[in-house]
């Protein structure tokens, strides 16, 4: 079966710290740009890290310097390590598989991405 699973989400304190996992089967991370994203009620999903195959990275403004994305294509999987958390990073959080190797400039509108459910809660209380 074709999937990309996250996990890893919990409830935490602002100022906290996680790290989300996403395994993938089915298919070979290290052929393709992968990302997080996350969405919260109301909102729009956003684009939260993204890396190429070549361990390229790229973060939204809104989690830089506090995001770091890798990858571990022996493994099959991605991580998302966040420290000092916030409450507006309360989301649920999926990861998501890019059409190519490199993660273009737009990456971060999830467009032709392939997304997989359920993703992973992250509750950030103050």
């Amino acid at each position: 079966q074709v999937q990309s699973v996250a996990s890893g989400g919990d409830s935490v304190q602002a100022g906290g710290s996680l790290r989300l996992s996403c395994a993938s089967s089915g298919y070979g991370i290290s052929e393709h740009c992968m990302a997080w994203f996350r969405q919260s009620p109301g909102k729009e999903r956003e684009g939260v890290a993204a890396v190429s195959t070549g361990s390229l990275k790229s973060y939204a403004d809104s989690v830089k310097g506090r995001a770091i994305i890798s990858r571990d294509n022996a493994k099959n999987v991605i991580y998302l390590e966040m420290s000092s958390l916030k409450p507006e990073d309360t989301a649920t959080y999926y990861c998501a598989r890019g059409p190519s190797r490199s993660c273009d400039r737009g990456w971060f509108s999830g467009r032709f991405f392939t997304f997989w459910g359920p993703g992973t809660q992250v509750t950030v209380s103050s």
